[in-house]
């Protein structure tokens, strides 16, 4: 390792004094200012876990659904999965090491994980569009280059394409092609397959308003739109020419307020969908004739995939195992509906991507989704084989035909992380197919009525949690109070969780009326 040149450059990105960062679900986040450091010690970071995996990893500049004036970044692993959670603590270590112990702890990361210095080093990069990514993402290079790793700079990016070109990258191909045109392709020929056997070929054409956010997913739709069909007609709506990233617009803006983004003008009954700003939570929603506004969010895109994917499961007639996982946040009613009507096993885990997708692989087709509208499908590489290998030589002209839809489903579906451009297409090819509206969609089950709260205290730590943060342990006698609220109210449950990522408690409800909620 250069020591001297370690040093040189580790002058350029000096640590603030004082600062301490974790990195947590969503990597490091912060205010834009504060995060140079922190990029140039992940571009090393990236290199070391490179030469211990052997493969390509990602870096990506974004803070997703935060405010412009934010900034942050996350590492992708080989397959274009989320950190290894061993390697946050490393990550976390890295970031707060002061100045003058940088080599000694990089030097310890290297024992501690059998780091080979002299074995090659790829990294590809991405970064959003906030006005700070261009220079924060030149401090990652520049932790690169001080460990002597190679790198790819893909420039604007939405972070699922990142993870994507990733997992594209280490398979050698056989995900796909690394490029954003490879992409486009792959995405676009399985959609336009799917939509050309729609029911309704031939009618009215399919129309979406599609707010961006502000953000990438602005830039990327528009380069993607050529690629469409020409059934299907998008409008986007805060493209960022105007106005600030995730300013009064989003997925997160409408699923917390429950209204629709400032800058797109809705009509009743019309189809529209919000991206966040990094294009990886996506929720749809719609104004009905007396004007209401009615959110379509992540436990209702999992209900319409989920049944959409059993039906196809039960034609090709083979026996595999499908599962949906949620979160405690999941509203209760989608639960009871799965479980009971579509007959899908559910399973509830911790809130945080990486254990949804976790527990997703277990099952040869997982579906997963927050609330929030972030979410994928996962098929396990047996089953995969199986549905392509049907799809070619099934005798049975029904089964086949079921077996090329469910090939082309998962070509569409991006199934490294979710995916908003991914997921409205999936969405938007079933919708067409089913002959649904979204008012229809809408209309599967109610959610009961719920109420979500922050709650500011001094330390959450003192709250600790089981049953995937259902039930709280401490402090004692938390839960018996809880246990004796709930059981005055139908339909009712509530639980208390410490945040994963700032220093409040979450604080959950849910019954039969809203007032009761």
């Amino acid at each position: 390792m250069d020591f001297e040149g370690l040093k040189k450059y580790s002058a350029l990105h000096p640590k603030p004094a004082g600062l301490t960062l974790q990195y947590g679900t969503a990597g490091f986040r912060s205010e834009a200012q504060q995060l140079d450091h922190i990029m140039f010690r992940m571009g090393m970071l990236a290199v070391l876990r490179s030469r211990v995996t052997g493969a390509t990893i990602g870096v990506m500049v974004t803070a997703s659904h935060n405010p412009e004036e934010d900034n942050g970044v996350k590492l992708v692993d080989p397959l274009g999965e989320m950190l290894h959670p061993s390697w946050e603590e490393y990550a976390t270590h890295l970031a707060n090491a002061e100045d003058q112990e940088l080599q000694k702890i990089v030097t310890e990361i290297c024992q501690k994980a059998a780091v080979n210095q002299q074995k090659d080093a790829s990294v590809f990069i991405g970064r959003d569009t906030r006005p700070s990514s261009k220079e924060l993402s030149q401090a990652v290079i520049d932790g690169i280059s001080v460990l002597g790793g190679q790198y790819h700079d893909y420039g604007l990016v939405t972070t699922p394409q990142l993870h994507y070109m990733v997992c594209c990258q280490n398979t050698q191909g056989q995900y796909g092609k690394p490029t954003l045109e490879g992409y486009y392709q792959k995405l676009s020929r399985a959609f336009t397959e799917l939509i050309k056997k729609s029911l309704s070929s031939g009618e009215a054409q399919r129309q979406l308003k599609i707010d961006c956010a502000n953000g990438i997913g602005a830039l990327k739709l528009a380069e993607m739109e050529n690629y469409f069909p020409k059934e299907v007609r998008i409008q986007i709506y805060n493209d960022g020419t105007k106005e600030k990233l995730n300013h009064l617009c989003g997925a997160d803006f409408v699923k917390v307020h429950q209204k629709p983004p400032k800058g797109l003008d809705m009509k009743p009954n019309e189809s529209c969908c919000s991206f966040d700003g990094d294009a990886d939570r996506i929720v749809y929603y719609y104004q009905d004739m007396a004007g209401h506004f009615h959110l379509i969010d992540g436990d209702k895109i999992a209900t319409l995939i989920s049944i959409f994917l059993k039906e196809l499961l039960a034609k090709v007639g083979q026996t595999l195992k499908m599962a949906v996982v949620q979160t405690a946040y999941a509203n209760g009613s989608s639960t009871r509906y799965l479980e009971e009507t579509v007959q899908v096993p559910v399973h509830c885990v911790k809130t945080g991507v990486k254990h949804l997708h976790h527990k997703a692989q277990e099952f040869d087709v997982g579906v997963y989704f927050e609330a929030n509208g972030h979410g994928t499908v996962l098929f396990s590489k047996a089953a995969e084989s199986t549905i392509r290998q049907l799809a070619k030589e099934e005798k049975d002209g029904a089964k086949r035909e079921a077996a090329v839809v469910l090939e082309n489903m998962i070509d569409l579906i991006n199934q490294t992380v979710g995916d908003a451009i991914s997921d409205m297409l999936v969405i938007e090819a079933i919708l067409a197919m089913k002959g649904l509206t979204l008012q229809q969609w809408d209309a599967l089950y109610a959610d009961f009525p719920s109420r979500l709260l922050k709650v500011q205290v001094a330390d959450r730590q003192v709250i600790d949690t089981t049953d995937a943060e259902r039930r709280a342990v401490t402090p004692p006698g938390l839960q018996e109070k809880i246990d004796a609220l709930v059981k005055k109210y139908k339909l009712s449950r509530a639980f208390v969780r410490p945040s994963g990522t700032e220093d409040v408690v979450r604080v959950y409800a849910e019954a039969d009326t809203q007032v009761r909620a």
